[in-house]
């Protein structure tokens, strides 16, 4: 790729990786969570009678994913998705307005209706490496001292969504200055926990 249209590529013309945007609540800088922190409520982008969903403990292995199933708010590169346990969330407020985005898939997102945010993503097979955590978006909470962003998953995935593939170093090179270490899958200890739970189940470690 030339000079020129590497340049060209990163939005907002400015010329360098920090003119990429990655994600609303990131781009200016990733605030660090709080070891105290113990959870608080998730809402919808309703204006009127919006679904709550409350989080009783604070959340783990925040990141930016860029798979295409994962909410994404207007405009962004990226989602940002923490996990936690799922015995800890449950729907406060309005969940007859919520519906599973895809019943098929292994992760089933339950999303407000109206709106269409989706609220968390809940693994109902009981065989899924991650089966017991659910995955939440933090930024729906009006509260401070979520885990903070630590790396970016699924990051050639964002071309599936439209991305320019001549846009993907200055993406990456982005990433890297956030402090979020771009992964084409997820982060090295989730990858070694979904190596371990297939070997535990085919009977090469003991379960």
């Amino acid at each position: 790729m030339s000079i020129k249209s590497f340049v060209e590529s990163l939005k907002g013309g400015g010329g360098g990786a920090g003119d990429v945007s990655i994600h609303p609540a990131i781009d200016n800088g990733i605030k660090p969570g709080s070891d105290n922190f113990q959870g608080g409520t998730l809402l919808c982008h309703c204006s009127s009678n919006p679904v709550k969903v409350s989080v009783g403990a604070q959340t783990a292995h925040n990141h930016a994913c860029g798979c295409t199933k994962c909410w994404k708010p207007e405009g962004a590169r990226f989602s940002l998705v923490a996990v936690v346990s799922r015995d800890a969330v449950s729907v406060a407020e309005n969940g007859d307005k919520t519906a599973i985005v895809d019943e098929s898939a292994p992760i089933q997102r339950h999303a407000c209706k109206e709106c269409g945010v989706h609220m968390f993503g809940r693994i109902e097979n009981t065989d899924h490496p991650f089966y017991g955590l659910d995955f939440v978006h933090t930024e729906l909470s009006p509260e401070s001292g979520w885990s903070a962003p630590q790396f970016a998953a699924f990051v050639s995935s964002i071309i599936e969504s439209g991305e320019n593939p001549d846009n993907m170093d200055a993406v990456r090179t982005r990433l890297r200055e956030l402090g979020l270490e771009p992964y084409d899958c997820l982060a090295p200890p989730l990858m070694d926990l979904i190596a371990t739970h297939t070997a535990k189940k085919s009977g090469a470690l003991p379960a």
